[in-house]
């Protein structure tokens, strides 16, 4: 299982602003996304814009494959300039 951070909008979007969530070890950064989606589907508004952070490095979404380690942080952080 992994910590999942929610920041500004994502933590709007999603109604908290931490959980663990339970993902395959190996993931893509996409497929990790999907995840969270599956959980918390409002979030879906906000693909397009959002950056991961996983131990503290950014990932952009796509093909890239993860390899998590029990209790890594997951940090989604949306935009930080509102429109």
């Amino acid at each position: 299982a992994v910590s999942v951070l929610y920041f500004a909008r994502s933590a709007e979007l999603a109604g908290l602003r931490c959980e663990t969530l339970s993902v395959p070890r190996e993931i893509t950064s996409l497929q990790l996304w999907e995840e969270i989606v599956k959980v918390h589907p409002r979030l879906a508004v906000i693909r397009d814009q959002v950056i991961f952070a996983v131990r503290q490095e950014y990932v952009l979404l796509g093909d890239q494959v993860l390899v998590l380690q029990p209790g890594d942080e997951v940090a989604i952080i949306p935009p930080i300039s509102g429109g």
